[in-house]
């Protein structure tokens, strides 16, 4: 081979193997993507944990989850509802957190909680977070 046919053999081979590399790159990029699933206590941590605790009685800016499912909202003793949650007449089950999750107050208009928090959009969010909501009820009934 002469000179030229080395180089350009050489420059064929670089770029194969950066085109082999740009490849391994791109798929584990998709991979690590495709393979992150968040758990429902982590979707729960990213959203409720500042604001909500579990524990009986444990009121920090928002009420305790202790028991929720089921609850009728605004009727837990100890905290301090706002007249508006007090009077919404809304028992908490799977509908009903979905739609406050969503947006708090397009379900209950003039809430404390939605002046500080304006909602989770995303469907699926919500349901690992409802999820995680009605296996801690659960499991201290």
């Amino acid at each position: 081979m002469c000179d030229v046919q080395k180089i350009v053999s050489h420059c064929a081979m670089a770029i194969a193997a950066l085109g082999l590399l740009a490849f391994a790159w791109i798929a584990c990029a998709v991979a690590q993507g495709k393979g992150k699933v968040e758990s429902p206590e982590l979707a729960f941590n990213d959203y409720c944990r500042e604001c909500h605790a579990f524990d009986k009685g444990d009121n920090r800016l928002g009420p305790t989850l202790y028991g929720v499912f089921g609850r009728k909202a605004g009727t837990l003793p100890g905290y301090d509802f706002s007249i508006s949650l007090k009077s919404s007449n809304i028992t908490w089950n799977t509908k009903t957190l979905d739609e406050w999750i969503a947006n708090p107050n397009a379900l209950i208009p003039g809430n404390n909680m939605g002046s500080v928090f304006s909602g989770v959009p995303d469907p699926a969010t919500r349901a690992k977070i409802i999820a995680f909501l009605k296996q801690d009820t659960q499991s201290k009934k």
